[in-house]
């Protein structure tokens, strides 16, 4: 049986369909499980039980500070060895991304995971196209963002969860392999272009400084986004390979396309035209 963790939240809802999509004998784990899920709150170790399972998606639980993110996957690496688990699958982030600001916790976890005496494989994730589209700003009818000319290789949530799904739908195939999933290279002018309307770059202390005022906004996250911003504006994102195409058993999604709907959604209603 498969267990994939955070499966209430966006990537984990998703591995968990395309998993069931493919016929898989796969079940969800959340804090807040909906039906047949199991009960994981990462923070309560003694809740993460594991027993029956043989392949764990281990779904980062990055929103947190890294002592936070790395003691929870602690908890989970801890079980499945408990447990009897055979295998983990874990969602990293890309190689090009060790310039951002929650890179170490997934590198601290790929080495718990790759250290626990587990069969393993490790999907190291680019740049969610949507999360590039929704961290793009309106004034107006113009698009802005601190992003530059910089061209992030984005690629849609969904393609991810597949090609998790997919490796864990034969683990043994990727055991000890480390997949650096990206897409094609897209730039904030090309979204703008797509959306039919003007790209503006703003400089970084100003994207700080609005993030800053963003209400909801955890203390953590300011200096994650702006890492994210200036990764992409100088060129640290782009990096491409072949590894999400010749996992994926379909044509990769139109990236831009996903980039562009999230841009359009994050726009406020009132500058929306009638």
């Amino acid at each position: 049986m498969i267990l994939v963790t955070g499966a209430t939240g966006n990537l984990g809802a998703l591995t968990l369909a395309a998993l069931h999509a493919r016929k898989a004998d796969a079940i969800g784990g959340s804090r807040t499980p909906g039906d047949a899920m199991r009960l994981l709150d990462f923070d309560d170790p003694s809740s993460v039980d594991l027993t029956g399972v043989t392949t764990v998606v281990l779904v980062s639980a990055g929103y947190a500070e890294d002592d936070q993110v790395i003691r929870r996957h602690a908890a989970v690496v801890d079980a499945a060895v408990r447990d009897g688990v055979q295998h983990i699958i874990y969602t990293s982030l890309t190689g090009a991304g060790d310039h951002l600001g929650f890179a170490l916790a997934h590198r601290a976890t790929e080495q718990l995971v790759t250290d626990s005496g587990l069969s393993w494989t490790i999907l190291r994730n680019g740049l969610y196209a949507e999360l590039f589209g929704a961290l793009m700003m309106w004034d107006g009818d113009t698009l802005e963002s601190a992003f530059g000319a910089g061209a992030p290789a984005v690629v849609a949530r969904e393609d991810l969860a597949d090609v998790a799904a997919i490796v864990a739908g034969n683990p043994g195939r990727h055991a000890g392999h480390v997949y650096d999933l990206v897409g094609t290279p897209i730039t904030a002018d090309s979204v703008a272009a797509h959306l039919g309307t003007d790209h503006r770059t703003i400089g970084l202390a100003e994207y700080r400084r609005r993030l800053l005022g963003t209400p909801g906004l955890l203390p953590f996250q300011p200096p994650m986004l702006a890492s994210i911003a200036t990764s992409v504006r100088h060129g640290f994102l782009g990096t491409t390979n072949t590894h999400l195409r010749d996992l994926l058993d379909h044509p990769a999604r139109d990236a831009s396309a996903i980039a562009a709907a999230a841009a359009a959604a994050a726009r406020p209603e009132q500058s929306r035209h009638p």
